[in-house]
């Protein structure tokens, strides 16, 4: 575009040049003559500035377009062992379907930073071991089963095994995912099975709580 430019003033330059040539009074008349005008590089100039704008409204269009088809962070999956539970019948069937398979439930919170924090590691941590079960439990979307099960700060997780039920549950963040990791070694060992698998044990979470409970809150990172 610079090049278009002094090219264009380049040849508008002669009609100037009668001001300060020391050869204006030998042929006045030559050179006070206009240059004809270059219609087809104004055509270009015109079509080059007259295209910017649209092509740039164009990109920035296609940007917000990739920004709206990106899944949220709590959204990304990491296998066909890592599933969502969107409501407490939800949860008691993947319990039951898992029979003595390890389960391991987080409790998150879109809102929460630790949870954004440590869900990556998660991720990866259930790519390593496709032979447990993962249940992500959004704590908005759940609220009367979270308090039910005493999820009182995020995130929290606990932990499932067939007929033993639940074997520990506690509060983990990134700096402490080491929890997390211990709690895999202790309790992911072949078993034998001794029954039913006893899921949550007596609380019925499908009853409507009575009570007003505290929200949760979010753990330091």
């Amino acid at each position: 575009m610079a090049d278009v430019f002094f090219l264009r003033c380049y040849l508008l330059l002669p009609s100037r040049l009668p001001l300060l040539s020391p050869l204006r009074c030998t042929n006045s008349s030559r050179l006070r003559r206009r240059p004809p005008q270059n219609t087809s590089l104004d055509s270009a100039v015109a079509a080059a500035f007259a295209h910017r704008p649209k092509r740039f409204s164009h990109l920035k269009v296609h940007a917000v377009a990739a920004d709206n088809n990106e899944p949220k962070w709590w959204e990304k999956n990491a296998g066909p062992n890592m599933i969502d539970i969107h409501s407490t019948r939800d949860f008691l069937d993947a319990l039951s379907q898992a029979g003595d398979r390890l389960v391991i439930v987080e409790f998150y919170g879109t809102w929460c930073g630790s949870c954004r924090a440590l869900y990556p590691k998660l991720c990866k941590t259930a790519q390593e071991n496709p032979d447990i079960v993962f249940l992500k439990v959004n704590f908005d979307e759940n609220k009367p089963m979270c308090k039910r099960l005493n999820v009182r700060v995020l995130p929290y997780f606990h932990f499932y095994r067939g007929a033993d039920g639940r074997l520990e549950s506690f509060s983990c963040s990134l700096a402490k995912f080491q929890k997390i990791k211990d709690a895999i070694a202790t309790h992911n060992t072949a078993r034998c099975s001794m029954g039913p698998p006893l899921g949550v044990g007596d609380l019925n979470l499908l009853e409507t709580p009575t009570t007003q409970e505290k929200p949760a809150e979010a753990s330091p990172r």
